[in-house]
């Protein structure tokens, strides 16, 4: 059966997966979801021995309906292969006494790489299904680890250009070289004056800016989105959480139907949304942990009801989750409320304009599947310290945010259910931070000079994503004003 989806905001229209793919964003500012969560069709038993690719195939095929068998494994195929530095593609590792997931063993050595390595294909197939014919914009904001893997997946994809927006200062220097010195002709990449929420609020103002759409039609452009309010950077994330799960049983860490708890360092709320996805598909999960740094505004949420951006907005050593508005929360909201399109607009307006809103005490009740917890810096640095000097395992400070939560949540609630933590990226990504959290004495050495060092403290080998900007040229040097991207993108395009 197809399954169609539709936006967050309004009942009017269903798109297929392939139609949701390619818009990105719906026409009235929407998120595509699907109508219903499909269930798995396979048994954990069976999942338990098939490899990544194979169980990307059982989740996906339930999600994109309208893909053939062999266009959703030719998608599959080409994203997970030699570009992953181990054949496992995410391979779980025992810390102490947790499992984790570790996703940064893509070509960009962060878990945006487990989506947005088959992005490209996905929207490449997507527009041959749909006969356009005009060349498709991807638009992107970055608060460090979306922009580098999505301007390395589309890279040179015939009928794409890319532009990618991230805030100056706002990103580790080895996040801001990946991106600047990336190689592509139809590659951009511009630095704004402002925070991601900046970001992210212009480049979501520009899809839904009609006149533009005519302007860049006119001169055979439209716009798609590889932010993760695309639902085809959400579905393929959902592949590992049953992977890993499979895996835990595989490897006889749990039992047959054994619950387990997810804790995901969040941002952009796209991540942990994609494990909520599992469990609705019939992963046995318990409770989905959402483990904030100090932009904490989704553990009070969870904690209140209340959504609230109006505060100081603070740059942290986890940059990927320096955010105040959480995009794909929306999606959850729109579920909470019963899949009721207009309640959930009226609360996304009351967040634009006001810029908070509160949850009524039935949708509330709804939220029991998630707990919220907050990691302060001190906090981020003592976990990476005590877990190295205990274990020998090095993490990097977002996967430490998860760390620290997951244990306080285990300590205070009693809770000893095995607990699942998402490692979103490689420690040599945020290695200044990673080092002098380790030590002191690396706090002012610097960053290209420790990543020896960390090789000798981690025993993990230098990847190459690190070892290609060691040198690299700088290729992008453009910056421009939060208000004046619109004007930015004109003169990309030539438009």
């Amino acid at each position: 059966m197809n399954l169609l989806y539709k936006s967050t905001r309004s009942n009017e229209r269903t798109a297929t997966a392939s139609e949701a793919i390619l818009k990105g964003l719906a026409e009235d500012g929407g998120l595509f979801v699907p109508e219903y969560i499909p269930k798995l069709d396979v048994t954990m038993d069976e999942l338990k021995d098939m490899t990544y690719q194979e169980t990307a195939y059982a989740v996906m095929k339930q999600f994109l309906t309208d893909f053939t068998e062999e266009e959703l494994k030719h998608c599959i195929n080409s994203a997970y292969d030699s570009k992953f530095d181990t054949e496992l593609i995410a391979p779980l590792v025992k810390v102490g006494d947790v499992y984790h997931l570790e996703l940064f063993h893509g070509a960009t050595i962060a878990f945006k790489d487990m989506a947005l390595s088959i992005l490209p294909h996905l929207l490449t197939t997507a527009a041959k299904k749909n006969h356009v014919t005009n060349d498709i914009v991807i638009l992107t904001a970055t608060s460090g680890d979306t922009g580098k893997a999505a301007l390395a997946g589309f890279a040179d994809v015939p009928g794409t250009k890319i532009i990618v927006f991230y805030p100056k200062g706002g990103v580790s220097r080895v996040q801001e070289l990946q991106m600047v010195t990336q190689k592509g002709e139809n590659t951009s990449v511009v630095a704004i004056h402002g925070n991601f929420d900046n970001a992210q609020s212009g480049v979501k103002a520009l899809f839904e800016d009609k006149e533009l759409e005519k302007e860049l039609a006119g001169a055979g452009y439209q716009f798609s989105s590889a932010n993760s309010i695309n639902i085809g950077r959400l579905v393929p994330q959902v592949v590992y959480y049953v992977y890993a799960y499979a895996k835990l049983l595989q490897n006889e860490e749990i039992r047959s139907g054994e619950q387990i708890n997810v804790t995901v360092p969040t941002g952009n709320f796209g991540n942990i949304l994609a494990a909520y996805y599992a469990k609705q598909m019939g992963v046995p999960i318990a409770r989905l942990i959402c483990a904030s740094n100090e932009n904490k505004v989704l553990f009070d949420f969870f904690r209140t009801g209340v959504y609230d951006r109006n505060r100081e907005f603070i740059l942290t050593s986890s940059p990927s989750m320096d955010i105040l508005i959480s995009s794909n929360l929306e999606r959850l909201i729109y579920t909470i409320a019963g899949q009721d399109a207009e309640k959930n607009a009226d609360l996304m307006a009351q967040l634009k304009e006001k810029g908070r809103y509160e949850i009524t005490p039935e949708m509330r009740k709804k939220l029991d599947d998630f707990t919220g917890g907050y990691a302060t810096e001190e906090e981020t640095k003592e976990t990476i310290r005590k877990t190295y000097e205990r274990t020998g395992y090095v993490m990097d400070t977002h996967t430490a945010v998860a760390a620290s939560v997951c244990a306080k949540y285990r300590k205070d609630s009693g809770d000893e259910t095995k607990c699942l933590i998402a490692s979103t990226a490689s420690p040599y990504k945020f290695i200044h931070s990673v080092m002098s959290a380790i030590d002191e004495k690396y706090a002012s050495a610097d960053e290209f000079e420790l990543i020896d060092e960390l090789n000798k403290v981690s025993g993990m080998p230098v990847p190459n994503a690190i070892e290609e900007i060691r040198n690299a040229e700088i290729r992008h040097n453009l910056e421009c004003d939060a208000d004046r991207m619109k004007d930015t993108v004109k003169q990309i395009l030539g438009v």
